[in-house]
């Protein structure tokens, strides 16, 4: 059986990659396709695999400014060779899932979130971005909204990455969708050095508007505790400007640095709405408790007194309430009960998941 990886771009290592890589190692022999990927990403990640990549990938600047090209990706998708393939895996949140779908070939799609930027938040991004962007936000709406919906035409199978984008993919695509959660690298993070935490929270992540680090940063200028930034993004110098001395920020850190991070913490704070939010669970994972806005995938990863605490209302007034809660220890945390709740997100179970559901629309 030949198989096809699909991908919409791999010009930097996040989220959405790490499942790309996940699955990519279920498939050592599957050929990868996708619109853009940088020189470095396919030598570091992708060594002797085969990698196509559609006609945006020599347009100019395509490696950094990728994202100018989203109208063209949606129809570029078409001139995949996929003739061969018998099965077809979309990594999927709306630009590369629109293919030619060859007779008789199945095609499942990993659908991390419909595009957030043409649908639920489209006023969010249209507001922060300069002003020729917004012209064209508004003029590529409506015909990126029917594209989009168009492209679902040749999946087969819909898997979403939570129950939070399952609704998504049934409001805005009026598809089914089986739940199968991203997963966490469980075993790297729950083997960092146990320690008493120390005198600090911690926020990790993009430091990008859509995930409300802004917030944090105002609880704590309010608070006046501790709290540790880790962590890189457009909203870094903004966030610097006005954070008070109490507040610290780390830049991009690597990965054994973050789990030292994570296992000093009392607990990590995020205050946006994520599709699912891997951040909370590598926290989980090193049985650090986390202080959540309730909402997006933090209410699935996140048990409300149990593993975490939940806050109501998305500001820093509500935030504070929560840190006050978790300070006055009317609730206990166990770090041995958190990482267990987090084990379910393995990568273990990830891989039986999806290896069950492909089987079940193969059959």
């Amino acid at each position: 059986m030949r198989v096809a990886l699909l991908h919409y771009w791999l010009t930097n290592i996040r989220g959405g990659e790490n499942v790309f890589l996940e699955i990519c190692r279920m498939y050592p022999e599957a050929d990868i396709f996708t619109h853009v990927i940088c020189p470095k990403i396919k030598e570091k990640f992708f060594p002797g695999r085969n990698v196509f990549t559609s006609y945006v990938n020599y347009l100019p600047g395509a490696a950094k400014y990728y994202k100018n090209y989203i109208s063209l990706m949606l129809s570029a998708a078409k001139t995949f060779e996929l003739s061969d393939y018998d099965l077809i895996i979309s990594s999927e949140s709306g630009q590369v899932k629109g293919i030619s779908k060859p007779t008789g070939a199945k095609h499942i799609c990993y659908c991390h979130t419909p595009m957030r930027y043409v649908w639920d938040m489209f006023d969010d991004y249209c507001t922060a971005a300069p002003v020729h962007k917004k012209i064209a936000m508004k003029v590529l709406k409506r015909y990126l909204r029917q594209k989009d919906i168009d492209s679902t035409a040749t999946v087969d199978s819909f898997i979403a990455n939570s129950a939070f984008v399952k609704g998504r993919i049934s409001r805005i695509y009026n598809r089914s969708a089986n739940v199968i959660y991203p997963p966490v690298d469980y075993s790297f993070f729950s083997s960092g050095t146990a320690k008493k935490a120390d005198d600090y929270y911690l926020m990790a992540g993009q430091l990008v508007r859509y995930k409300r680090p802004d917030i944090a940063i105002r609880a704590f200028n309010q608070n006046g505790k501790r709290l540790v930034v880790s962590g890189t993004g457009k909203e870094y110098r903004y966030l610097k400007s006005i954070a008070k001395p109490n507040i610290s920020f780390t830049g991009w850190i690597d990965k054994d640095s973050l789990r030292d991070l994570y296992t000093g913490a009392k607990a990590l704070i995020f205050p946006g709405i994520e599709d699912f939010g891997i951040v909370p669970l590598e926290a989980q994972a090193a049985g650090v408790p986390v202080i959540a806005f309730a909402g997006g995938g933090a209410l699935e990863t996140v048990l409300d007194n149990t593993t975490g605490i939940l806050f109501k209302q998305q500001n820093s007034v509500s935030l504070n309430l929560a840190v006050q809660k978790f300070e006055s220890e009317t609730v206990n945390f166990n770090a041995g009960a958190i990482q267990s709740w987090a084990r379910q997100f393995s990568s273990k179970c990830f891989i039986e998941r999806f290896k069950a559901h492909i089987s079940k629309q193969l059959s």
